[in-house]
């Protein structure tokens, strides 16, 4: 569909109620690439709080792509500990490497070769081309989704929540419509929805909010996780937190973990998995630690794409 310059009254609503309430988060302060991919990249399924301590530490440490591209892997990994997720942190790595590897220490600015970056999803590309860029293309995060199927009036696919997001940004302003539904679906549009007020022509709330809620039955509109405490992610966290001293012998970790509610099968298990996601390194006298990356350029051929 093509984008008109002219705001409909709908989007001069949405903006006039929302670029004044917009919070104040340290990413939105850059047009940096990295800085953006960096912020992007931690706040999949990590809260904001979170992140913003972390985000500036890591900047401080790695304020280039060629900077984190230089740095042993296994730095990266240490300094991700509490973000949760770790395998974002490898590819991020990953990403720094292909970006001096094939762009000349630069990240890239166009949707293919974004998307080509390892672990870079269509989120993550389009959220560094509007927040970096300006690209007039709609960013469809859990939030957005939500508040895109509840205007729709139904649930969409991942195809049709990008397709309807793309056709309502206007043109000449991207980073600020895209910021600006994000923090609605964050702080309004939520789960449980304050619609008293809402700029949004929602075809849900017009409707009177029939059951079931349009947004429980979209693409990209998150579900509540499972328990951390006992779970499996636990556990890989628990091992790695034990690597980033130093390596390992299997007995000395099967010491620190297996218990009352860790038996070795599952130790074994993690290990197995981490040593698969390239998180960990099995070495042959049997003990185990985090990767250094040595092995350089060849590793970018990983292409996992995905968040």
């Amino acid at each position: 569909m093509a984008l008109t310059r002219d705001l409909t009254a709908e989007q001069e609503a949405v903006l006039d109620g929302g670029m004044p309430r917009l919070r104040d988060l340290p990413w939105r302060r850059t047009r940096d690439p990295w800085a953006v991919l960096v912020s992007e990249v931690m706040l999949q399924q990590t809260p904001v709080a979170r992140v913003v301590p972390r985000w500036e530490r890591f900047l401080d440490r790695w304020p280039t792509v060629t900077d984190a591209a230089d740095a042993p892997l296994r730095d990266l990994l240490v300094d991700w500990k509490g973000l949760g997720y770790p395998r974002r942190a490898r590819y991020l790595w990953l990403s720094a490497r292909a970006c001096v590897d094939r762009h000349g220490g630069s990240v890239p600015s166009t949707l293919p070769d974004l998307l080509a970056l390892p672990g870079v999803g269509p989120y993550t590309a389009r959220a560094v081309m509007a927040f970096a860029g300006g690209s007039a293309v709609g960013v469809v995060d859990t939030n957005i989704a939500r508040v895109l199927a509840r205007r729709a009036g139904r649930g969409l696919t991942a195809g049709a929540a990008q397709e309807l997001a793309d056709a309502w940004v206007p043109r000449d302003r991207a980073w600020e419509w895209n910021q600006v539904l994000m923090d609605l679906g964050a702080t309004r549009c939520r789960p449980i929805p304050d619609c008293d007020g809402c700029p949004v022509d929602c075809a849900w709330r017009d409707a009177g909010f029939p059951d079931p809620d349009p947004a429980q039955g979209s693409a990209g509109v998150s579900r509540r996780q499972a328990p951390f405490a006992g779970s499996d992610r636990e556990l890989r966290g628990r091992v790695l937190d034990h690597l980033s001293d130093g390596p390992r012998s299997r007995a000395s970790l099967e010491r620190l973990l297996v218990g009352n509610t860790v038996d070795p099968q599952r130790l074994v298990a993690a290990l197995d998995g981490l040593v698969r996601d390239g998180l960990v390194v099995a070495n042959r006298d049997d003990t185990f630690d985090l990767p250094r990356g040595e092995t350089g350029p060849s590793e970018i051929s990983v292409t996992a794409h995905g968040t």
